[in-house]
Order: C-alpha cells, then sequence, then structure tokens
C-alpha cells in the first residue's frame, strides 16, 4: 500500500497507540477523581499539554484540549464573537478556508454579524490588499489558515497580524503543525492530533498570553472552564506523544514531494499544477486535463495507491472544489484535479511506482476520450 492523502489523515505511531493502550486499561481514571487513580490521569494530562505547547513553539498562553481542529476553530470563532460582539460585528476570512471556518462564520452571519470573505490569487495566496481594505474599526477577528488543505499553500498569518489592528488573528494550523513553525503573531491557533500521526478525535486550541474569549462548551469546568467535558486522556496521551515525534528530524517529506512534481512534469503532458513550488512540502496538487480525477482516484486504489481529489470534510458534498474556484481555475482544471499528501513514512522508491501507475491511468482515459 502507498498512501498518499495525509492531509485527511495519518497512520498512527506505534508508539501513540501503545500509550493509549495504558490509559485505556491500567491508568484509566477521570483527572478531576481526587485519589491516585484520577490524578495519574490529570498529571498526563498535564504533560501532554506541555508536550504540544513545545511543539507549537510557544511559551506562554495555553492549550486547551478539544476533539479536533473543527471543533478548536469553533471555539475561536464563536469563542471571539461571543466576547467581543459589544466592540464590533466584523469578521474576516478568506474564501479558500477549511469548511469548519466557512460554515462557523456562516453560522454568525445568522446572527448579525457581518463577515467580509477575502479573495485568493491563481495560487491560492491571500489578496493582502483585499484583506487589507476588509479590516474596519468594528472587525473583531481575523481568521486566516496558515497552509491550504487543498493546496499547500502557506498564507503569511504573521504579516496579517500587523493588519489586524484591533481585531484578534486565529488561524487554523492543522496542516501547518508538525510540518513547518507555527507564526509568532496570531492570538489563537487550531491544531489537531490525527494529521500528526497522532489520534483522531482530538485536537487543541492555543490561546495567546491575555487573549480573553468565552467557553464554547460550558458545564464541569474541565479545561480551566475554558472546555467542559471529561477530558479524553487516552487520546490526550497519545496527542502529546505525536506532537512530541513531529519534533524530531523528519525524512525529507520535501524530496519526495519535489520527485513526484519532477516527474509528472517530465513524463505527462497537458498538465496544470495547483500547488506552488513554496507550498508546505506535504502537499501537491495537480490537475491532470483530460481525465476525471474521482476515475483517477478509483484507478489508482486498484494498486493500492490511496489519493484524494481534495479535502476529505468535503468529499461528499455536492459542487467542485470551492478553493480551486477561487484561484480561477476552469471546470476542466478543476474537474482533473488529485491531491497528493505526504508524510515521513513515503520514500522515492514508491514515488516511481506512483508515476508509472498514474502515467498509465492518465494516458488509458485520454485515449479513451472519458472526459466529456
Amino acid at each position: 500500500m502507498i498512501y498518499l492523502d495525509n492531509s485527511a489523515t495519518t497512520r498512527q505511531h506505534d508508539q501513540v497507540t501503545d500509550t493509549m493502550l495504558t490509559y485505556m486499561r491500567e491508568d484509566f481514571g477521570n483527572p478531576s477523581s481526587l485519589y491516585s487513580l484520577g490524578i495519574t490521569a490529570e498529571k498526563a494530562v498535564k504533560e501532554a499539554r506541555k508536550k504540544v505547547m513545545k511543539a507549537m513553539g510557544r511559551k506562554a498562553g495555553t492549550v486547551y484540549f478539544t476533539s479536533g481542529g473543527t471543533e478548536a476553530d469553533s471555539m475561536a470563532i464563536f469563542g471571539t464573537a461571543m466576547a467581543r460582539k459589544r466592540r464590533g460585528r466584523g469578521i474576516v476570512t478568506s474564501k479558500v478556508e477549511h469548511p469548519a471556518v466557512l460554515e462557523a462564520c456562516g453560522r454568525l452571519e445568522e446572527m448579525g454579524f457581518e463577515v467580509t470573505y477575502v479573495g485568493v490569487d491563481s495560487e491560492c495566496r491571500v489578496n493582502m490588499e483585499e484583506l487589507k481594505a476588509a479590516i474596519r474599526d468594528d472587525t473583531i477577528l481575523v481568521t486566516i489558515m496558515q497552509v491550504n488543505n487543498e493546496t499547500g499553500t502557506i498564507m503569511p498569518v504573521d504579516d496579517l497580524a500587523e493588519l489586524k489592528q484591533q481585531a484578534l488573528l486565529h488561524t487554523d494550523a492543522v496542516q501547518a503543525f508538525g510540518k513547518i513553525g507555527l507564526p509568532d503573531g496570531a492570538d489563537l491557533i487550531s491544531v489537531s492530533g490525527h494529521k500528526i500521526h497522532g489520534p483522531k478525535g482530538i485536537g487543541g486550541l492555543w490561546i495567546g498570553e491575555g487573549v480573553r474569549i468565552r467557553p464554547f462548551l460550558v458545564g464541569g469546568g474541565q479545561e480551566a472552564g475554558m472546555r467542559s467535558g471529561t477530558e479524553n486522556v487516552p487520546a490526550i496521551a497519545g496527542f502529546g506523544i505525536a506532537a512530541e515525534l513531529a519534533e524530531d528530524p523528519q525524512p525529507a517529506v520535501a524530496q519526495v514531494r519535489d520527485y513526484l512534481r519532477r516527474g509528472l512534469k517530465e513524463e505527462i503532458s497537458d498538465i496544470r499544477f495547483n500547488s506552488p513550488e513554496d507550498a508546505c512540502p506535504s502537499v501537491l496538487n495537480v490537475s491532470f486535463l483530460g481525465t476525471r480525477a474521482e476515475v483517477l482516484l478509483h484507478t489508482l486504489e486498484q494498486d493500492e495507491i490511496y489519493v484524494s481529489t481534495g479535502s476529505a470534510c468535503s468529499s461528499n458534498k455536492k459542487g467542485q472544489s470551492h478553493v480551486l474556484e477561487a484561484m480561477g481555475l476552469s471546470d476542466k482544471e478543476i474537474e482533473g484535479a488529485v491531491r497528493f499528501s505526504f508524510s515521513r513514512y513515503n520514500t522515492i522508491e514508491e514515488m516511481d511506482f506512483v508515476l508509472e501507475k498514474v502515467k498509465a491511468a492518465v494516458s488509458r482515459f485520454r485515449k479513451l476520450g472519458s472526459f466529456r
């Protein structure tokens, strides 16, 4: 099997799994309990928080554990809106955000907030002049992802910090965490466990020192009152291990990505690279003109090569990619777009096999005239 859909999820580290089993079978106490079993669980949560903070490059502020990146985004967006609504109702985001951000912003519009959606260029980079013009005196939140999940384009989040004025700056760093350094200028940063070989169902929201938002989930007062609900100790402990491992020097993911990029360019004509050359090394989005990406995906699956046509969170929805559409791609370019996404487990040798199978599949469908 050659797994190239690591932007959707990653294979869990064996060390992560072993750690989680310990907290499922042995140290299974509730962190809020006062006896030793609970204290052991509480200690695991504290240790994991330190590891995630360190991997994020944060020395101040706090990471609050959530059920994943989606909840972390909602916590940041709704928490900021509710805490600062008396100051203003302006929200600024981009047209290429993850659905977790776009749908949260849409819900805020229903509640009377004014959301401005900023466009991007042909390489998915946010239009800085348009964004600057969108920030008003009553803007309370700017939320821009650090790495686009479909193209890998890296957004200039630290530059946005200089433009935000009195607004808080949130970035969805789910695709960036563990791959590139996180921005220093953000006030709120969302991360997720299963994108860095950790467990599914766990994520976190880092909130900078002095930043105040309203809790999104209320109840028992866990996570210092910022996220109520009994902590998922096995997942939190596993997330801590995955974050710690993500700090280690990794095999050259960029070399694997670049090798495949060069091979596709040399071996297959009529293609368009939708990922810029300076994209995050974990993502390569390519349009194969004259093919349908969904058909190509299932053809490669027969050889146990797993790729994607875009965001896994949007794959069951009708319509074409909102990201590629915002970039100005034609319908044919969008319909033929495939996302390859890489991890530390991928190798150059695997890419030789992928090149062979992709070339054969594209050639076959072009001859058959599969594109209508």
